[in-house]
């Protein structure tokens, strides 16, 4: 497929169930986009404010104190102690990245880029991009030999499965036997629930503190509500990132310099981070009950920002009996062929329509 011909945007499939959804009398409940809804913390606002005077053209690599930051923040947050800021690089948000990284490390036409079987569709895009064919599969031993790129995704967009350190492991290893780069996309892993821990592809119990051909991709916009910002980063492979550093310098590709002051707030302030995944698991703990017993059963979810659920029927119909009730969801066609039956429910709402969604369903579950 060639640019030109790229898919049409699937939400805008949406538009007659969101129309539906709107009219109901109690008003829209919209957990269809995982769009924060919650301040952004006040610690990070201020260091917005406070680094307005950005006369000159910031660096494409960042600061010295961002990238300090990152890497204290990897040792920190995600037990990786091995990294220094020649390993790390800011992004414009982590969309335009995972799009475009299969591009600047070179994928191109006869190469496979492998993602999830349940993956957020921006993977597939990419391959589309750079002329590459996109392959999903969870079994390492299913990619093929011509696999060039690997994307995980854990917690997992839409499932929210988290891959242990064996499965991770076994990626890693299956990827350095294809000479393939491995990049996990974790922009969930402050938000666990069901499970013990969420460890990183660059945990050393996975790389033996190896970082050849791994990188990982975090962002902002969940942990810190900081989606409008779009501050993200990727880190690992000493030569991938000099070489992503020295494409996006040729694009001008430069995170602006407040921005950068703002990522270096967040990332040195765990409260707000603690304070956030709270609310979202109190949100969590009402919504999940209340489409269970309207129904529903969950999958996986054992992290990040949604419910992947199904009543057994078709997508659409679960889709469309939603929006009867005021509610727009995610069907989880839009995550590939696999899933025709699940829908994906986020829990960026506000508490009040969260607790209305819950309780429509309820009101359902008794009709």
């Amino acid at each position: 497929m060639a640019l030109g011909e790229l898919p049409d945007y699937p939400w805008d499939l949406m538009k007659p169930y969101r129309a539906v959804a709107g009219a109901h009398p109690g008003g829209v409940v919209d957990l269809s986009i995982g769009s924060p809804v919650d301040a952004t913390p006040e610690v990070v606002r201020a260091a917005l404010a406070a680094a307005t005077d950005a006369h000159a053209y910031p660096q494409t690599v960042g600061t010295p104190a961002l990238r300090e930051a990152i890497v204290d923040w990897f040792a920190r947050r995600r037990g990786v102690d091995y990294l220094t800021v020649d390993h790390v690089l800011p992004t414009i948000g982590s969309k335009e990245l995972v799009a475009f990284l299969p591009f600047m490390l070179g994928v191109g036409e006869g190469d496979t880029i492998v993602h999830p079987r349940a993956a957020y569709p921006t993977y597939a895009i990419g391959a589309e991009f750079c002329g590459a064919q996109a392959f999903a599969a969870d079994d390492p031993a299913d990619w093929p030999e011509s696999t060039k790129l690997v994307w995980l995704n854990s917690p997992g967009n839409p499932d929210g499965r988290v891959l242990t350190v064996d499965e991770l492991k076994a990626a890693r290893d299956r990827a350095l036997e294809l000479d393939a780069t491995i990049v996990s996309d974790e922009c969930y892993a402050e938000l666990g629930w069901d499970v013990d821990e969420v460890p990183s592809l660059l945990d050393p119990r996975v790389t033996g503190g190896s970082r050849a051909n791994t990188l990982v991709i975090y962002s902002l916009s969940k942990q810190s509500n900081m989606a409008g910002y779009r501050a993200a980063f990727v880190a690992g492979c000493g030569s991938r990132i000099a070489r992503l550093a020295n494409v996006r310098k040729h694009a001008g590709l430069m995170l602006p310099a407040p921005l950068q002051e703002a990522m270096v707030a967040a990332l040195g302030d765990d409260a707000h981070v603690a304070a956030q995944r709270e609310i979202y698991a109190a949100r969590r703990a009402v919504l999940r009950p209340a489409l269970e017993a309207a129904g529903f059963h969950i999958d996986r979810s054992e992290a990040g920002l949604y419910l992947w659920a199904t009543e057994g029927h078709d997508a659409w119909e679960s889709i469309s009996r939603l929006a009867e009730l005021g509610i727009v969801g995610g069907p989880g066609v839009f995550y590939g062929e696999h899933f025709p039956r699940h829908v994906r429910l986020s829990l960026t709402a506000t508490d009040e329509r969260i607790a209305e969604a819950a309780r429509r369903l309820r009101a359902a579950s008794r009709g």
